[in-house]
């Protein structure tokens, strides 16, 4: 059995419902799994939850459920949110898995007879948050290196795994592989944090303080870290029964999509944790920006986090979807506004693509009741979209949504110059049927290529346009995009208004 391109977004903290962040990261995996699919390819895509450690333990508390309970009614906020997002993903994995579960202690047990692992006391300062250790050295401030916040000191006796051994390894193997982290900024970031000598990583935590995790194996006083657990989901993933018999051997991922904040669980303790395990590296981690707002990050604490759900009811999927993807280059951080998101959704969804669509098929219905009566188009014509679909090909395999929904914009933008520069209604008063024939030809084809090029981004619309040419079915890319496709005779129906337009509200 072949094996697939294998993409996964990080496993979502379940301390709280999802944020526009969640949906951000889901879009961007979901977009690319349809491209390799519509591509030819064999696709797994993986999400899940991360359901451990201290901050779900106090949440649950805080709301006066058992850990389990808590997390139990959380998660399905996230899948109603995938569904809502029309995000289709393959497999949802949780931590609390049985399957999940026994890979952690299997590797953990293969660890420790390897000699990886040892027991040691261990005196440091602990942020809660973040659920980590640090150094006197490593903090800032006298507080947490990564989010500020106030630290405890603590003396416990843990396990450990052998982090430091491997920190020329990893070096090496960065920067030998060009590819590994995206963009080069953060590859940079990390190969910087490296400099430093790395502590090796405390992997479980006292059953006097933290219950709520997976059993240690070897210990009935500890429970393992929860990034250790975490991370594990993406190899662990595999080994359910489901997974090998429908996709058969997953791994090694081909890409890992993650927030810039999870960078170095991802790119420093995850690669050396499979070089220890004797695993394949994953191919490529790229770490996404944050959204923000008014310049600052969104967080429950600022009181500036968008409910995605609110988005999807007043700017429908495809808008938010459009909006989330064409509003920053992957990498950077974006500025959520719903002013602009609404400027976005009004120009680019209704007027330019909507627009175009609902016209050129209304003039389509107007003058020759909806058959196309000519398949005449020049050479120019077809490659220019030629052009744009080599550059939207590219781009995607670059991992750029941004690029690729330009290049098609390309498309639309010259179609709708070309209606307003051929004047297919005065064509019509003047009787020239020859020409205006090829005018809406050339049109329907247009839209057609626009459609097949939008079906990862925008599910909802795409389909709607092809059912209006008699599609009823996704259509591979490089089968479909040629054109000519489009046969003399063939009914077209109108298409309605795709995106209404939203109306601004008046400060």
């Amino acid at each position: 059995m072949t094996k697939p391109y294998y993409i996964t977004t990080p496993l979502y903290y379940v301390n709280s419902k999802p944020h526009i962040g969640h949906a951000y990261t889901s879009v961007l995996c979901d977009s690319f799994a349809r491209f390799r699919r519509l591509s030819g390819e064999k696709v797994f895509f993986l999400t899940g939850t991360d359901e451990h450690g201290t901050k779900i333990d106090k949440a649950a508390r805080d709301a006066g459920k058992e850990p389990k309970q808590f997390v139990d009614g959380i998660v399905p906020e996230f899948k109603k949110l995938w569904e809502a997002l029309n995000v289709q993903y393959d497999f949802f994995i949780r931590t609390t898995d049985e399957e999940h579960k026994k890979v952690v202690r299997e590797i953990l047990i293969d660890l420790e007879k390897k000699g990886e692992i040892y027991q040691d006391k261990y005196k440091g300062w602990y942020c809660v948050p973040c659920e980590s250790f640090w150094t006197k050295l490593q903090l800032k401030e006298g507080k947490c290196p990564d989010c500020g916040r106030e630290v405890t000191e603590l003396e416990e006796e843990n396990y450990f795994f052998k982090l430091s051994k491997y920190q020329t390894w990893l070096i090496d193997y960065i920067k030998n592989a060009p590819d590994f982290i995206r963009p080069d900024y953060r590859k940079n970031e990390i190969l910087s944090f490296l400099k430093e000598p790395l502590e090796d990583l405390c992997i479980t935590r006292p059953k006097s303080r933290l219950s709520w995790g997976i059993p240690y194996p070897n210990s009935d006083q500890h429970v393992v870290y929860v990034w250790f657990d975490a991370l594990v989901n993406y190899y662990a993933a595999g080994k359910f029964p489901e997974v090998a018999k429908r996709f058969g051997n997953v791994w090694p991922a081909d890409l890992h999509m993650i927030g810039k904040d999870i960078l170095r669980q991802h790119a420093v303790y995850w690669p050396i944790m499979l070089k220890a395990m004797g695993a394949e590296m994953p191919k490529k981690i790229i770490a996404h920006g944050w959204w923000t707002m008014e310049g600052a990050k969104m967080s429950k604490s600022r009181g500036n986090v968008v409910n995605p759900h609110e988005m999807v009811n007043k700017f429908t999927a495809d808008g938010v979807r459009y909006y989330l993807l064409r509003e920053v280059t992957l990498g950077q951080d974006g500025t959520y506004s719903e002013e602009l998101m609404t400027e976005r959704f009004n120009t680019d969804l209704a007027n330019d693509l909507g627009n175009l669509v609902m016209r050129s098929t209304a003039m389509l219905e107007r003058y020759f009741g909806g058959i196309l009566a000519e398949s005449r188009f020049d050479e120019n014509d077809q490659k220019l979209i030629a052009e744009a679909c080599a550059a939207f090909k590219s781009s995607m395999f670059g991992y750029d949504p941004r690029a690729a929904l330009a290049a098609i914009w390309e498309i639309i933008r010259r179609a709708n110059r070309y209606v307003d520069d051929r004047k297919p209604w005065v064509l019509a008063k003047e009787g020239n049927q020859q020409e205006l024939a090829k005018v809406l030809c050339v049109l329907m084809e247009s839209i057609r290529s626009v459609a097949i090029l939008l079906q990862p981004f925008l599910p909802a619309s795409s389909k709607k346009i092809l059912k209006c040419f008699g599609i009823e079915k996704e259509l591979m890319l490089d089968e479909s995009l040629r054109w000519g496709t489009l046969k003399p005779g063939l009914k077209i129906q109108t298409c309605g208004i795709l995106f209404p337009k939203i109306e601004v509200e008046k400060k």
